[in-house]
């Protein structure tokens, strides 16, 4: 292969830097979480569409999460763990399923936290207007608020790897353990400010959305609950709302760690082990906090557990 030819169509990905001792170990951890990720969070979509009583606009909202934490540990751990198991030399991947991966990572990002908006809005229609609930979170509503938080993400993604793909080329390291944004417009020689600052741009929207939209809608719910003084309806909204803040709080936690060390290079090695737990982390935890707190899923469970006991 002559070097014009790797150098344009060819990276060389940097990869999780682990010692030659440490190589199996750490492989079969991330192993493990991926089967766990992937287990629990099909699990769910299953039991959420075959389950009529699970058929709640609430739940079937919350469908989009798993759906979104599936193709965010897919898009990044198989590819790592094979790196992991290459020398550092032979860590290869093509331009263009460099630019796929990239466009997936952000679209996985973005959605978190839009998915998370949506869900934040039923539970605001669900206690501060329980009488309308039903005429307004229908099956074309839920269909509605999953297309916007998917058409935001792929919409913003797509102009940012589009101001990427513009640029020449004149370096292949990907320095970084896998493809994003960052990564692939720093190969480019040229200038690339504009890419700087709709970077910026892009993550002050998502993360302003994302905050200020859970935010007001929590504020409003609190107001309710506070000037009802009704036990029934507080005991509702502690019970629905705290699993969805729990959720966010972890996904917002995780991106905001390596958001916040981009910012810094001399945490670099940081930054890459949060970016990697990112695509860990939220995955391996939703669905845990979602169907233990959630009483219908967390019955469901049981039962199955049970039926497994009993007729083994």
């Amino acid at each position: 292969m002559d070097n014009l030819t790797f150098r344009h169509s060819i990276l060389l990905v940097e990869g999780l830097k682990v010692t030659p001792q440490s190589t199996y170990p750490v492989f079969i951890l991330l192993l493990l979480a991926y089967i766990f990720i992937m287990v629990s969070n099909i699990g769910l979509i299953i039991m959420i569409s075959t389950e009529k009583n699970l058929q709640h606009p609430m739940h079937l909202l919350f469908c989009n999460l798993p759906l979104n934490d599936i193709m965010g540990s897919t898009v990044v751990l198989p590819q790592l763990m094979q790196d992991i198991l290459k020398e550092a030399s032979e860590r290869y991947i093509t331009y263009v399923e460099c630019v796929i991966q990239a466009y997936f990572v952000h679209v996985f990002a973005v959605a978190c936290h839009y998915v998370l908006m949506i869900m934040a809005f039923d539970r605001y229609v669900a206690i501060c207007n329980p009488l309308r609930y039903t005429s307004i979170m229908t099956n074309k509503m839920v269909l509605k608020l999953s297309a916007l938080a998917w058409g935001l993400a792929i919409f913003l993604v797509t102009i940012m790897l589009g101001l990427t793909v513009r640029l020449s080329r004149c370096r292949y390291k990907i320095e970084n353990p896998f493809c994003d944004n960052a990564s692939l417009f720093k190969l480019s020689c040229e200038n690339v400010s504009v890419n700087n600052v709709f970077g910026i741009i892009y993550t002050v929207i998502v993360f302003t959305l994302s905050l200020g939209s859970v935010f007001i809608t929590y504020i409003k719910i609190a107001t309710v609950c506070i000037t009802s003084k009704n036990k029934a309806l507080n005991s509702k909204a502690i019970k629905t709302c705290s699993t969805h803040i729990a959720v966010y709080l972890i996904m917002f936690v995780s991106c905001a760690s390596f958001v916040f060390l981009h910012r810094f290079p001399e945490y670099s090695d940081s930054r890459k082990l949060a970016s990697i737990m990112f695509h860990i982390v939220p995955p391996g935890l939703n669905p845990l906090v979602y169907g233990l707190q959630t009483k219908e899923i967390r019955d469901k469970i049981i039962q199955f557990w049970w039926r497994i006991k009993v007729n083994p």
